[in-house]
């Protein structure tokens, strides 16, 4: 038999495409329970009303789901009052950014966004042959929106704006967000990628609604992966005018979101109220633990995320390493700094100690 000597021809710049990193596992350790705070997951239980929709939806697995998740869509549009039209659903947040920058930028074209931030933009911008435009954030670990908007060219397809910024826990104001809207071109397509906004109180959300109404260029980002608990089922979606929101079901995976996922993501949308409960539970602890922490010596920026982020640069694998002998799992950024997700109580005190001794 002839040993063939060549392989398929690939894409040459595949290789050069960074992996995603997920977060971890952690490693076990002998005698101490590990905790995994490496995936802004929820680490509460879903709801039992929850539980109930996706036992009854298993007996109809045989089936292919539902292309349009007409019920989902239809929960999704009662919820916000915006028209079924102007709503498109994705595997997860993450798959939209892809389906967004596939819809709007090819070779030739820039995607902007800040950096550091959601580690998916580069990937999905490299897939899609376009060129990264990298923002660096302000000292504050924020947006740089002037420093955005004079980045800006004829060549400028989308800009992603995410607040809170995944991993620095940072926003920019809703008069803020505004303001740049305001000034881009209707022609670039602004995506606000709010995965984490629920953990923003109420009073400090932009009124992303009325923006994605009042500017056809914009698109509302949300996921059911963080504050709904829903991480493991992969449901996204956005709000925008039909023509892009068109777009999005066009360059969707066919029957991604698969019926379980369909049904429990309705179901969380009706027990909202016992949803922020949690939501307010991880509020509470998230301001214990960088209360403590500055009380320590450490001086991590004020979060609005199911997270914190410690800055640490060259410090960054030593503290890292430490966590992890503790049976802690979380996500570095090396010689950066540390991503920390906010979950039970047990894991957060675990936290506080090891870094106590570290400052």
């Amino acid at each position: 038999m002839r040993v063939a000597e060549n392989f398929p021809r690939l894409r040459p710049d595949i290789e050069s495409i960074p992996d995603y990193k997920a977060g971890a596992r952690p490693k076990p350790v002998a005698g101490i329970t590990t905790f995994k705070v490496s995936s802004n997951e929820s680490h509460h239980d879903p709801l039992p009303s929850v539980i109930d929709a996706i036992t009854n939806a298993l007996r109809d697995i045989n089936r292919y789901p539902d292309p349009s998740s007409a019920e989902l869509v239809s929960a999704i549009s009662e919820h916000f009052s915006v028209p079924r039209e102007n709503i498109s659903l994705g595997t997860g947040s993450v798959a939209l950014c892809g389906q967004i920058i596939q819809s709007t930028a090819g070779p030739g074209d820039e995607v902007m966004y800040a950096w550091r931030s959601f580690e998916a933009y580069p990937i999905w911008t490299q897939i899609a042959g376009a060129t990264s435009v990298q923002v660096p954030l302000l000292p504050d670990e924020s947006h740089d929106l002037e420093a955005m908007k004079a980045a800006i060219t004829d060549r400028t397809r989308v800009i992603f704006i995410c607040s809170p910024n995944n991993p620095t826990g940072q926003i920019s104001s809703a008069q803020e967000i505004e303001n740049f809207i305001q000034s881009v071109s209707p022609e670039i397509t602004v995506v606000l990628d709010e995965a984490y906004v629920e953990y923003l109180p109420g009073d400090m959300r932009p009124d992303s609604m009325r923006l994605y109404r009042e500017h056809p260029n914009v698109v509302v980002l949300r996921t059911f992966s963080k504050a709904y608990g829903l991480a493991g089922l992969r449901v996204g979606y956005a709000i925008a005018q039909e023509r892009i929101t068109a777009a999005l079901r066009k360059t969707a995976l066919p029957f991604g979101v698969s019926n379980l996922a369909q049904v429990a993501t309705a179901a969380a949308l009706k027990a909202e109220t016992e949803l922020m409960e949690r939501v307010e539970f991880v509020q509470r602890e998230r301001t214990r633990v960088l209360d403590v922490l500055r009380a320590q010596g450490w001086k991590p920026e004020e979060s609005y995320a199911n997270f914190i982020w410690l800055r640490l640069n060259e410090q960054t694998e030593k503290v890292y390493q430490a966590l992890e002998e503790a049976g802690l799992s979380v996500r570095p950024f090396p010689n950066e700094g540390l991503r920390i997700t906010i979950a039970e109580p047990e894991a957060n005190d675990r936290v506080i100690d090891v870094l106590s001794g570290l400052v």
